[in-house]
């Protein structure tokens, strides 16, 4: 068996870490393993059965380490069992796995295990310093003296007994609390403090097999200086349940918000909750994590300037090249657009105004003559198209043509038709 076993620190005047501050340990944990527990001042989990999952004991461990960073996490300690995983976290130990659980144990100070507390100061006048020297005292003059609790107890942190847990389970609901280690002044100094609370949220939902599309972060104010509080709601694009990509985007809506007094508690709580489906791991890149990525950038984009000033082009139902797509708010995620299919190559870059080619011996000009490659792709239409400030209409009758520029390279030109023998060229854009 394996389990890890994290402490939380105490406080300045040595008083435990309260219930809730483990409860919200315990549910993040659970992302890990349904076996969690609550042990004293620690959280242990049973992650024997995990390890595969998450790429054995060193991507694991390096998995609950680096988040555990975030939420404020004193000491991590790894044992063959919870009550070892306990004693070990208290003295420092961070891997209990390297050596016999005996030898490891009998070296530990007899404070590290719970049941000795009670009978901590007569085991010292008995000369007893380590967890070894009290396991060598007559087992039927301990039980005896100081009851069958502390054998019971010490069998199960040596592996001789086996352990009874109380698991945690999994709330239907996420809210979280955290009051703030000094008052802030300004909005973006929450982060912070949001950040430990992204990180449950991100937890809970890995439990869960799901993501978020809204959540709302909500802090009180000084009640001396202004009202009860605000809040802020954040919407994803996509079900998320990503840490860095929640944090950036609340960085973003923080960094506008004005604060009107000095903040000290904040709560996250979860509006929208959509289940997710896994992806397997694939041993080839994955073309769908760019979509993705693209996704995310235009999010914060859209958050720091505005949802209306990220824009997408819209395809239009027009074959008339400067009416071909609009410009508009773009909607998040981003709708798939199906392309119109053309027998001819359209250009990567159009011009606004069509630009007036010169034409010698009937060749159009443009920094040498052209040599035409492919063609023509007429385009008729636009009389129902008409201007606002007057009574003309848009119609156009041309022929485009792919044409070749020793100097400028391939260009999208077109010619008027029905214009006779001079009729005039265009360039109206170029292939990049």
């Amino acid at each position: 068996m394996l389990w890890v076993a994290l402490s939380l620190p105490r406080a300045p005047d040595a008083t435990p870490p309260s219930s809730d501050a483990l409860h919200a340990l315990a549910t993040w944990a659970l992302q890990f393993t349904p076996r969690v527990a609550i042990a004293d001042e620690a959280v242990v989990l049973e992650v024997q059965a995990s390890t595969r999952l998450f790429g054995g004991r060193r991507a694991l461990h390096e998995r609950i380490a680096g988040q555990t960073l975030d939420l404020g996490v004193a000491a991590i300690a790894w044992a063959p069992n919870s009550l070892a995983a306990l004693a070990c976290v208290r003295a420092g130990v961070l891997n209990g796995v390297r050596q016999p659980l005996p030898d490891l144990l009998d070296a530990l100070p007899m404070q590290v295990l719970s049941a000795i507390a009670p009978d901590r100061l007569t085991l010292a006048q008995l000369g007893c310093r380590t967890l070894g020297d009290v396991r060598r005292l007559p087992r039927d003059g301990v039980s005896r003296r100081f009851g069958k609790g502390l054998l019971s107890a010490l069998d199960q942190a040596y592996g001789l007994q086996p352990e009874a847990h109380r698991w945690v389970e999994l709330p239907e609901t996420f809210h979280a609390r955290l009051e703030l280690m000094a008052r802030v002044e300004t909005a973006p100094a929450m982060l912070f403090g949001a950040r430990r609370l992204l990180v449950q949220l991100c937890g809970w939902l890995t439990a869960r097999h799901a993501g978020t599309t809204a959540f709302t972060l909500r802090w009180t104010h000084d009640t001396l200086r202004a009202g009860d509080g605000s809040e802020l709601t954040i919407r994803t694009a996509q079900p998320m349940r990503e840490v860095e990509h929640l944090y950036r985007l609340l960085a973003e809506h923080l960094a506008r918000v004005a604060l009107q007094a000095p903040v000290g508690d904040l709560a996250l709580e979860v509006i929208d909750i959509v289940p997710l489906q896994e992806h397997s791991a694939s041993l080839l890149p994955d073309a769908r994590t760019e979509s993705e990525s693209l996704a995310r950038v235009l999010e914060r984009i859209a958050a720091r300037l505005g949802p209306q000033r990220v824009r997408q082009p819209v395809l239009c139902e027009d074959h008339r090249v400067e009416w071909m797509q609009q410009w508009q708010p773009a909607p998040l995620p981003l709708p798939r657009q199906r392309l119109a299919q053309y027998d001819i190559p359209q250009p990567t870059f159009v011009l606004p105004e069509p630009q007036r080619l010169a034409v010698r011996g009937h060749r159009p000009l443009y920094q040498g003559p052209l040599m035409l490659l492919a063609g023509p792709h007429r385009v008729e239409g636009g009389w129902w198209h008409r201007s606002e400030d007057d009574a003309s209409t848009h119609h156009v009758e041309r022929d485009y043509w792919v044409a070749l520029s020793e100097n400028a390279g391939v260009l999208w030109v077109f010619q008027q038709r029905l214009a006779g023998d001079d009729a005039a060229w265009y360039l109206h854009g170029w292939f990049a």
